[in-house]
């Protein structure tokens, strides 16, 4: 290696390694009541979509200087927000939402208290909203206690949609519903909203695990989850991340896979929970990573999102979450082979709610206290397409780009960099799309 290489590889090494992580607000102009989810409808909008815990949705323009907003869907009349985990808690687009406009809600209802999954579609003729006489009930899970009532939901790379709901609520699972398959409580389910059946608004996908397994219900993906509160896939390894908040020692991340049993309650992240000592593990799934609660603020996890973005080459095919209390925001990094080690990103004084990602895979969260929209911002150098790393798009870009494709060996910066379309090799459809960034700049 001749000297002015291992100078810029040392550069960029440092560079990474002490990178300063804040975070700004990103819409200066909204102020929200109580957000808890924040979604982008894909398909190469640029809406956003922030989820108010009362029962409204607004949308706007992903745009810092965006001064105009609109409510997309408000159905505050029937969302019961009571206690501080009841509301409108989710929110997923259709995977096809740009051809037949649908999108799923989660929320709390009395008279009995419980879950519904509605589907609503959009109007239209107008983007920014939601036609409120569209509803249709696919799903509703009564709760016996007003906590732990989960509200994430999402449609998987398969296209089917993933719901999650918590124990049911109180302390301890004093109903023992986390080792209960034939309650949808304190599980993963996993449905087909495009092919219902046997008198539902639903289907139940035919290799769902527990299928023919006459003591369980057939829509359980996964069970023996507390209340996880936010999952979300990697788009380039498909795994399902998910954070389980704790009872009151530990919280854990987990990456969910079909039929398998996290635990609860029999578990507290790696710990007996019940009984305290000399639990059965057996056929229990522990989690990647725990941290301990009551540690500097913390006490509820808020689950988040693998980085595929392409500003900040540090935290690429990372996840980053944050827990509630604290407001510290952290980068785990794990490949399923080697330990997971993690790094604290930013301490914060925000009550994180929850982590959205824009069009551009860009990752957003919600300041629960604030009623702020907040992104990340970073001093680190470089980006997707700014192979030289020297601040600029340009022409020596290309050449850099060509040299690799050539043969020369990358560094791991350039590796990530001159990969446009992140699809793990560097040829020449990555010039192409490289020179059309450079023509838009």
């Amino acid at each position: 290696m001749n000297r002015k290489l291992l100078i810029l590889t040392q550069f960029i090494f440092w560079s990474m390694l002490y990178a300063d992580y804040s975070v700004e607000n990103a819409f200066p102009a909204f102020t929200f009541t109580n957000p808890v989810g924040i979604e982008s409808a894909g398909g190469g909008s640029n809406l956003l979509f922030v989820i108010e815990q009362p029962g409204r949705i607004y949308t706007f323009e992903n745009n810092p200087n965006v001064s105009e907003r609109y409510v997309f869907l408000d159905i505050r009349n029937i969302v019961n927000d009571n206690q501080n985990e009841e509301g409108l808690l989710g929110l997923p687009f259709h995977p096809n939402y740009a051809e037949n406009g649908y999108f799923y809600v989660n929320y709390t209802d009395y008279n009995p208290k419980r879950n519904v999954i509605a589907r609503y579609q959009v109007n239209p003729e107008n983007p920014t909203q939601a036609d409120e006489n569209s509803a249709l009930i696919i799903l509703e899970v009564n709760q016996p206690y007003w906590n732990h009532n989960g509200g994430q939901m999402g449609f998987g790379p398969d296209d089917y949609l993933y719901i999650i709901f918590g124990d049911g609520g109180s302390a301890g699972d004093p109903q023992g519903n986390g080792q209960n398959l034939q309650t949808l409580l304190a599980s993963m389910l996993r449905i087909d909203v495009d092919n219902p059946s046997n008198g539902l608004n639903y289907g139940i996908p035919p290799d769902n695990p527990f299928i023919n397994d006459n003591n369980a219900r057939d829509e359980i993906y996964a069970y023996g989850l507390r209340n996880m509160w936010r999952f979300n896939w990697d788009p380039v390894t498909n795994w399902l991340w998910g954070a389980d908040v704790g009872q009151n020692a530990w919280e854990e991340i987990d990456i969910i896979y079909p039929g398998l049993n996290y635990g609860w309650n029999t578990m507290e992240g790696n710990h007996c929970y019940s009984p305290p000592t000399g639990c059965d593990q057996t056929g229990l799934e522990p989690p990647i990573w725990e941290y301990e609660l009551y540690v500097e603020g913390d006490c509820s996890i808020t689950g988040g999102h693998v980085y595929r973005g392409s500003q900040y080459f540090s935290i690429s095919g990372k996840y980053i979450y944050g827990d509630y209390c604290s407001g510290r925001i952290w980068a785990l990094d794990y490949d399923g082979e080697s330990p997971a080690q993690n790094e604290e990103l930013v301490d914060t004084e925000l009550y994180i709610s929850s982590f959205g990602l824009d069009q551009n895979n860009e990752i957003l969260l919600c300041g629960l206290g604030t009623g702020k929209i907040y992104r990340f911002t970073s001093d680190e150098p470089g980006g997707i397409g700014d192979v030289s790393q020297d601040g600029a798009t340009d022409v020596l870009d290309i050449i850099q780009s060509i040299n690799l494709i050539l043969g020369s060996t990358p560094s791991p910066y350039q590796a990530w960099s001159a990969d446009i379309n992140m699809d793990s090799l560097i040829d020449i459809l990555d010039i192409v799309l490289l020179v059309n960034l450079i023509l838009s700049d």
